[in-house]
Protein backbone atom coordinates (compact mmCIF):
# COMPACT_ATOMS: atom_id res chain seq x y z
CA UNK A 1 0.00 0.00 0.00
CA UNK A 2 1.16 3.55 -1.06
CA UNK A 3 0.71 6.66 0.54
CA UNK A 4 1.14 10.08 -0.78
CA UNK A 5 0.60 12.88 1.14
CA UNK A 6 -2.67 13.42 2.70
CA UNK A 7 -4.41 16.75 1.79
CA UNK A 8 -7.31 15.93 4.33
CA UNK A 9 -7.93 19.17 5.75
CA UNK A 10 -5.27 21.45 4.09
CA UNK A 11 -5.17 24.05 1.78
CA UNK A 12 -7.06 27.37 1.85
CA UNK A 13 -10.02 26.32 3.17
CA UNK A 14 -10.75 25.72 6.80
CA UNK A 15 -12.08 21.83 6.73
CA UNK A 16 -12.75 22.41 10.85
CA UNK A 17 -16.56 20.79 11.58
CA UNK A 18 -17.17 19.42 8.11
CA UNK A 19 -16.56 15.58 7.77
CA UNK A 20 -14.25 13.96 5.76
CA UNK A 21 -15.08 12.23 2.21
CA UNK A 22 -13.41 9.01 1.64
CA UNK A 23 -13.89 7.98 -1.96
CA UNK A 24 -12.45 4.34 -3.13
CA UNK A 25 -12.06 4.23 -6.44
CA UNK A 26 -10.93 1.58 -8.73
CA UNK A 27 -12.50 -0.40 -11.83
CA UNK A 28 -15.36 -2.88 -11.54
CA UNK A 29 -13.80 -6.09 -9.56
CA UNK A 30 -11.10 -4.22 -8.21
CA UNK A 31 -12.38 -4.65 -4.37
CA UNK A 32 -13.80 -0.62 -4.00
CA UNK A 33 -16.99 -1.77 -1.96
CA UNK A 34 -15.71 -4.63 0.02
CA UNK A 35 -12.75 -2.90 1.46
CA UNK A 36 -15.10 0.23 1.64
CA UNK A 37 -17.75 -1.67 3.82
CA UNK A 38 -15.77 -2.61 6.08
CA UNK A 39 -13.90 0.91 6.19
CA UNK A 40 -17.41 1.92 6.83
CA UNK A 41 -17.86 -0.47 9.06
CA UNK A 42 -15.17 0.16 11.17
CA UNK A 43 -15.92 4.30 11.21
CA UNK A 44 -19.44 3.65 12.21
CA UNK A 45 -18.26 1.55 15.36
CA UNK A 46 -16.35 4.70 16.46
CA UNK A 47 -19.08 7.90 16.08
CA UNK A 48 -22.59 7.16 14.34
CA UNK A 49 -22.39 10.29 11.65
CA UNK A 50 -20.87 7.76 8.57
CA UNK A 51 -23.04 7.81 5.44
CA UNK A 52 -21.90 4.92 2.50
CA UNK A 53 -22.79 5.23 -0.64
CA UNK A 54 -21.99 2.72 -3.37
CA UNK A 55 -21.73 3.56 -6.93
CA UNK A 56 -24.25 0.78 -8.14
CA UNK A 57 -27.00 1.49 -5.65
CA UNK A 58 -26.50 5.08 -5.85
CA UNK A 59 -27.30 4.74 -10.13
CA UNK A 60 -30.80 3.53 -9.01
CA UNK A 61 -31.28 6.19 -7.12
CA UNK A 62 -30.32 8.85 -9.16
CA UNK A 63 -28.91 8.66 -11.92
CA UNK A 64 -31.84 6.04 -13.78
CA UNK A 65 -32.48 8.55 -16.28
CA UNK A 66 -28.42 8.68 -18.03
CA UNK A 67 -26.77 5.91 -20.10
CA UNK A 68 -23.49 4.23 -19.70
CA UNK A 69 -21.50 6.96 -22.25
CA UNK A 70 -18.30 8.44 -20.25
CA UNK A 71 -20.49 11.64 -20.90
CA UNK A 72 -22.99 9.99 -18.89
CA UNK A 73 -20.92 8.59 -16.61
CA UNK A 74 -19.35 12.00 -15.60
CA UNK A 75 -23.02 13.48 -15.03
CA UNK A 76 -23.71 10.62 -12.68
CA UNK A 77 -20.15 11.46 -10.67
CA UNK A 78 -21.14 14.73 -10.23
CA UNK A 79 -24.53 14.23 -8.85
CA UNK A 80 -22.88 11.94 -6.42
CA UNK A 81 -20.09 14.33 -5.31
CA UNK A 82 -22.18 16.78 -5.14
CA UNK A 83 -24.24 14.58 -2.61
CA UNK A 84 -20.95 14.02 -0.86
CA UNK A 85 -20.05 17.61 -0.88
CA UNK A 86 -23.26 18.23 0.92
CA UNK A 87 -23.16 15.70 3.62
CA UNK A 88 -19.57 16.48 4.64
CA UNK A 89 -20.20 19.79 4.81
CA UNK A 90 -23.04 19.47 7.50
CA UNK A 91 -20.39 17.27 9.49
CA UNK A 92 -20.97 13.79 8.55
CA UNK A 93 -18.40 11.07 7.48
CA UNK A 94 -19.34 9.93 3.87
CA UNK A 95 -17.40 6.68 2.80
CA UNK A 96 -18.54 6.21 -0.98
CA UNK A 97 -17.09 3.50 -3.66
CA UNK A 98 -17.11 4.11 -6.69
CA UNK A 99 -15.68 3.73 -10.30
CA UNK A 100 -15.28 7.25 -11.48
CA UNK A 101 -11.97 7.49 -13.36
CA UNK A 102 -12.51 10.74 -14.57
CA UNK A 103 -9.90 13.23 -14.17
CA UNK A 104 -12.01 16.17 -14.18
CA UNK A 105 -14.18 14.84 -11.46
CA UNK A 106 -11.67 13.77 -9.26
CA UNK A 107 -10.35 17.34 -9.59
CA UNK A 108 -13.33 18.66 -8.65
CA UNK A 109 -13.73 16.63 -5.57
CA UNK A 110 -10.11 18.31 -4.48
CA UNK A 111 -11.11 21.26 -5.43
CA UNK A 112 -14.48 21.48 -3.71
CA UNK A 113 -14.54 19.23 -1.00
CA UNK A 114 -12.48 20.61 1.79
CA UNK A 115 -11.61 16.81 3.73
CA UNK A 116 -11.32 15.16 0.88
CA UNK A 117 -9.40 11.30 0.82
CA UNK A 118 -9.12 9.48 -2.34
CA UNK A 119 -7.98 5.96 -1.84
CA UNK A 120 -7.13 4.11 -5.49
CA UNK A 121 -7.68 0.46 -5.49
CA UNK A 122 -5.85 -0.78 -8.05
CA UNK A 123 -5.47 -4.72 -9.57
CA UNK A 124 -4.37 -6.25 -12.61
CA UNK A 125 -6.27 -6.88 -15.20
CA UNK A 126 -5.56 -10.72 -14.52
CA UNK A 127 -6.93 -10.24 -11.56
CA UNK A 128 -9.86 -8.56 -12.89
CA UNK A 129 -10.43 -11.51 -15.39
CA UNK A 130 -10.58 -13.42 -12.47
CA UNK A 131 -12.64 -12.35 -10.29
CA UNK A 132 -15.46 -10.96 -12.92
CA UNK A 133 -18.46 -11.24 -10.49
CA UNK A 134 -21.29 -9.56 -13.27
CA UNK A 135 -18.93 -11.07 -16.57
CA UNK A 136 -18.21 -7.54 -17.53
CA UNK A 137 -14.45 -8.19 -18.77
CA UNK A 138 -16.29 -11.70 -20.79
CA UNK A 139 -19.32 -10.46 -21.95
CA UNK A 140 -19.94 -6.95 -20.98
CA UNK A 141 -19.92 -3.48 -23.42
CA UNK A 142 -19.53 -0.11 -22.35
CA UNK A 143 -17.05 -1.53 -19.50
CA UNK A 144 -14.19 0.51 -17.74
CA UNK A 145 -10.89 -1.04 -18.36
CA UNK A 146 -11.83 -3.28 -21.52
CA UNK A 147 -13.71 -1.35 -24.24
CA UNK A 148 -13.70 1.99 -22.62
CA UNK A 149 -10.86 3.64 -21.62
CA UNK A 150 -10.54 5.12 -17.83
CA UNK A 151 -8.21 8.10 -16.51
CA UNK A 152 -6.03 6.07 -14.07
CA UNK A 153 -5.65 8.33 -11.04
CA UNK A 154 -2.30 10.12 -10.76
CA UNK A 155 -2.29 11.70 -7.53
CA UNK A 156 -4.37 9.58 -4.98
CA UNK A 157 -3.49 9.86 -1.26
CA UNK A 158 -3.40 6.36 -1.01
CA UNK A 159 -3.16 3.34 -3.16
CA UNK A 160 -3.90 -0.03 -2.24
CA UNK A 161 -2.77 -3.14 -4.41
CA UNK A 162 -5.49 -5.66 -4.62
CA UNK A 163 -4.29 -8.87 -6.17
CA UNK A 164 -4.65 -11.16 -3.43
CA UNK A 165 -1.84 -10.65 -1.49
CA UNK A 166 -3.39 -9.75 1.75
CA UNK A 167 -7.04 -10.36 2.92
CA UNK A 168 -9.41 -7.54 3.41
CA UNK A 169 -9.23 -7.52 6.52
CA UNK A 170 -5.33 -6.73 6.54
CA UNK A 171 -5.71 -4.51 4.47
CA UNK A 172 -8.77 -2.52 6.53
CA UNK A 173 -6.45 -2.75 9.18
CA UNK A 174 -3.61 -0.87 7.37
CA UNK A 175 -5.61 1.80 5.46
CA UNK A 176 -7.21 2.83 9.66
CA UNK A 177 -3.54 3.00 10.67
CA UNK A 178 -2.47 4.80 7.89
CA UNK A 179 -5.14 7.51 8.86
CA UNK A 180 -4.70 7.38 12.35
CA UNK A 181 -8.33 6.21 12.70
CA UNK A 182 -9.17 4.69 16.40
Amino acid sequence: MAVNDLRQGKGDRDGAGKGTVYFFTGLAGAGKTTLGTRFYDHLRSAKPNVVFIDGDQIRKVYCEDIGYTPEDRIKGAKRTFRVCKMLSDQGLDVVCCSICMFTEVREWNRGNIDNYVEIYVKVSPETLLRRNKKNLYTQGTNVMGKDLPFDEPKTPDIIIENDGDQTPEEIEAELERMLSLP
